[in-house]
């Protein structure tokens, strides 16, 4: 189409539209309306019958316009484009949105500038399909001259392109007569040849064009390699059945789908255990011939599945299942039911009791972890350019497997962050699953993270327990304040990065996972290792991919966007109706420095959002500590404290405040400012309090 295009109004004179005319050539203008929707098309043709007809320059439009206007949508095919054109009285049309406002117009000129390209790009992908092809392909025209040969034909006949083109056929490739495909229009096929010593196979064919001959085609197999294939077929064939009768003897049922999960074979035990005849479940799916299933999951996710517990018929049997891999790609998967030892199966019916137990586990902690409301990296507010470049890295950090440390003060949303990253990655179908490592007791951090073995100590379950990590199989696990780990329990978690297995307390066994980890931390780990506070082998095991999460006092531009988007949230759970931030309030929290970060703003946005007694929120609904902090800032303009003299100064006067508000009491103020108790209390005693 043609855009950007000038338009008429109603009321537009005769002259202002031979201006335009003149401006654009177009053979046709559209004329809209105040709201900008499509009224009508004055077209040369109408002007011209309204100078003949004596009307003046100075006369208005609206009496000689075209009412019935094609129009399309700008992603309307090419087809429909023709379509269109045809039933338009004017040879053209007008391009409109969904909304009715006028994006540009399209004309014959366009359509036909649209086919050359059409036409170009099909030549050359039809050029490009030839030179790919394995096999060679000389091209002729009506009158038997050549035209073309492709790569594969001048590698076989061993003449280059250039020294043939334009040269009749029979003279450059004696033997081989296409004069008989010209003359009668028939295909022939499987014609031999011989040329610089190659025995060649020929397929011969007319190219026509609207039932009229303009030239023909030959392609060119070399017969020797068809030979060597035919061989190296036979060799498998032979090769097929041999496999075929040592698995149709085996005890085991085998079964082994593609990588769709549909059955490609299945040996004589798998097919008499089913009381199937195995051509008839060939090409079924799996689930729909074996209950409960799995080997289509592990051809899908190349995960092998060994010494597993499943259930036939009411009765339990092991199986094992692996994937099929093909150049580093899985193609499929293979899995067999050992119908043996029933002292084995009493055993593993018993694990799958704890199994069940587990499950349970899983359901309730998935339940807690609310599972279905994660975030992603759209759901995170943000204008500023720092956080836009932020959360392209962490996309395209999110895509591979590597681990991520996610560094930043608490409250700016490294969580967020977290969770975008698991639902952007490959694990986004399996659990995430979060460890806050300052939250959890130093005596209980061990089983929290590898769970324990039944009877592993007193008072412990009897089915046992799995840790975090067990249950973050196959997905994300987030280790927020990494930092606060003690070095202990930092060697077994290096080996569980390295090795990527565990030992459950009280175990004997070690238990093997696929987890990523994402950590996260707000304290300078690089100090601490300096100090011998945390692992250094643990620290760059961990800090592969880095992404820091600025505070919001460094990105103020985010403060009002986040705001909002707080306060819609209150509206819903609150069932309010505050329709926005009057200029005051939005001064102040333009103003203030932030130290709980997005936690504190929410905190302070619901708050005010209670508070509050009109329609928006006012600066008396903000905490008083804010407004303590604005004019505080304000008798101090013009002074020459440092910043770091002034921020101490106001972090205090901020603590002081929410203490008061919360009539000392040390867990509310917590909860006012956004940070968490213990993080109060070494805010408070850094400030004097």
């Amino acid at each position: 189409m043609t855009a950007d295009i000038p338009a008429l109004s109603a009321g537009d004179t005769l002259k202002r539209a031979v201006e335009l005319f003149r401006q654009t050539r177009l053979d046709g203008i559209p004329v809209i309306d105040d709201a900008g929707q499509l009224t009508g098309l004055l077209t040369r043709t109408n002007l011209f019958d309204a100078l003949l007809a004596g009307s003046t320059l100075e006369e208005p439009i609206d009496g000689f316009l075209t009412r019935r206007v094609v129009t399309v949508e700008p992603g309307a095919p090419y087809r429909q484009i023709v379509e269109t054109v045809k039933t338009s009285p004017v040879g053209m049309g007008v391009v409109v949105d969904r909304s009715g406002a006028v994006r540009g117009v399209f004309t014959k000129v366009d359509m036909i500038m649209a086919l050359f390209r059409e036409s170009d790009l099909l030549s050359a992908r039809l050029r490009a399909i030839y030179q790919a092809m394995h096999n060679g392909l000389v091209s002729v025209d009506d009158a038997g001259k050549v035209t073309m040969l492709n790569a594969a034909a001048e590698s076989l006949l061993g003449i280059p392109e250039k020294e043939v083109l334009g040269l009749a056929f029979g003279q450059v490739f004696p033997g081989l007569d296409l004069h008989r495909v010209m003359e009668t229009g028939c295909v022939e096929v499987g014609k031999k040849w011989e040329f610089a010593g190659r025995k060649l196979l020929v397929n011969c064919t007319p190219v026509l064009d609207n039932e009229k001959l303009a030239g023909a085609l030959a392609i060119i197999q070399d017969l020797t390699e068809l030979e060597q294939v035919a061989v190296e077929l036979e060799s498998v064939r032979t090769l097929q059945h041999t496999l075929q009768t040592v698995l149709d003897i085996a005890y085991d049922g085998i079964a082994v789908v593609d990588a769709k999960g549909k059955i490609t074979f299945i040996n004589q035990s798998m097919a008499d255990f089913m009381g199937l005849e195995p051509e008839r479940v060939i090409g079924r799916h799996i689930t729909s011939v074996v209950e409960n299933s799995r080997l289509h999951i592990v051809a899908r996710t190349g995960i092998p599945e060994t010494g597993q517990l499943q259930q036939f018929g009411g009765t339990h049997y092991v199986v094992s299942r692996l994937p099929i891999v093909e150049q580093g790609r899985v193609a499929g998967a293979v899995g067999k039911i050992i119908f043996r030892n029933p002292e084995e199966i009493k055993e593993l019916a018993r694990r799958l009791e704890n199994l069940e137990n587990r499950l349970n586990y899983y359901r309730k902690e998935l339940q807690k972890n609310g599972s279905g409301n994660f975030y992603t990296f759209e759901s995170i507010v943000s204008v500023s350019r720092v956080m836009k470049n932020l959360k392209r890295e962490a996309l395209q950090a999110a895509r591979g497997l590597s681990t991520i440390m996610l560094r930043g003060e608490s409250g700016t949303g490294k969580e967020l962050f977290a969770q975008a990253v698991h639902m952007a990655s490959p694990r986004r179908n399996g659990p995430f699953i979060k460890v806050n490592c300052a939250a959890v007791p130093e005596q209980l951090l061990e089983s929290e993270f590898f769970g324990y073995a039944p009877g592993a100590f007193t008072g412990a379950r009897k089915e046992g327990k799995p840790g975090r990590f067990e249950l973050a199989d196959g997905g994300t696990i987030f280790l927020d304040e990494i930092g606060d780990m003690s070095l202990g329990l930092q060697a077994k978690l290096l080996r569980v990065l390295q090795d990527r297995e565990f030992d459950r307390v009280g175990g004997i066994a070690p238990v093997r996972i696929n987890v990523r980890v994402v950590a996260a931390t707000n304290r300078n780990l690089e100090e601490m290792v300096a100090a011998g506070e945390f692992r250094a082998d643990l620290y760059y095991r961990l800090n592969v991919i880095t992404l820091n999460i600025p505070p919001l006092r460094e990105r103020p531009e985010d403060i009002l966007p986040l705001a909002h988007c707080f306060l819609s949230k209150c509206n819903s759970f609150l069932g309010t109706g505050i329709t926005g931030i009057d200029a005051a309030a939005a001064a102040i929290l333009k103003s203030y420095h932030w130290p709980g970060n997005v936690r504190e703003l929410e905190n302070v946005v619901e708050r005010a959002v209670n508070f509050a007694t009109g329609e928006v929120i006012k600066a008396n609904d903000l905490p008083m500590y804010l407004r303590r902090v604005r004019k505080t800032e304000g008798e101090q303009t013009g002074m020459k404290n440092s910043l770091r003299s002034r921020m101490s100064e106001t972090e205090r006067e901020i603590l002081k405040a929410a203490l008061e508000e919360a009539g000392g009491n040390k867990t509310k103020a917590a909860h006012i400012l956004g940070i968490s108790r213990s993080r109060l209390y070494e805010k408070m005693k850094k400030a004097g309090l």
